[in-house]
């Protein structure tokens, strides 16, 4: 009787004799600099870096429809920029931020919005007009909303992404028939389409 047990090792032998004459083992190309996985780790360590940041702000517990909130990182260093109602909301993102491990340094360059009870006043009519719409509704059921309304001494800019032209544009028709206002600026961005 004929043992077939040796089928299996013939295989594994058969499969490892392919993988030595196919598999080349890494090796520095000539001129390529030999810390080649700190390189393309960098890009991977940044994208991290960008998305931490982001989730940092999103936390933070004052930060409203009405503040607009920005940031670039520069190596080790964030760059704060935006505007915000509450003087505190500038400093508690700067903590956060700075708490972030690989973080560096932080430049804030964030401003702080003047008092004024006319903006407080244009910041709820233009609130209910956008918001109010039955388009534009959609947008304010997230944890912040996506379109922000920022007033600065009578003057209203909306910043944030909206998923078409016509939002943008429904939006700009919206807050401008808000009374009292001196202008609007319209720096919404239109999401790219998933198709």
């Amino acid at each position: 009787m004929h043992n077939k047990r040796p089928a299996p090792l013939f295989a594994a032998l058969l499969v490892a004799t392919f993988a030595a004459i196919f598999v080349v083992p890494d090796a520095p190309l000539a001129g390529a600099p030999q810390d080649s996985k700190r390189q393309t780790s960098e890009p991977i360590a940044r994208q991290t870096l960008l998305r931490e940041v982001r989730h940092q702000m999103l936390l933070l517990p004052f930060y409203s429809v009405f503040d607009n909130l920005m940031y670039r990182v520069d190596g080790n260093t964030v760059i704060l920029e935006g505007q915000v109602v509450r003087p505190t909301l500038k400093s508690d993102a700067q903590s956060a931020v700075k708490s972030i491990e690989g973080v560096s340094s932080v430049v804030n360059n964030i401003e702080v919005l003047p008092l004024s009870p006319m903006d407080d006043q244009i910041r709820r009519a233009v609130y209910r007009a956008v918001y109010g719409d039955t388009v534009l509704s959609k947008y304010a059921y997230s944890a912040v909303a996506s379109i922000h309304l920022i007033v600065k001494n009578g003057n209203v800019t909306l910043e944030g992404v909206v998923d078409s032209d016509a939002d943008k544009n429904l939006a700009n028709i919206r807050a401008n028939g808000v009374p009292n206002i001196f202008s609007v600026k319209n720096d919404l961005t239109v999401a790219p389409s998933s198709k």
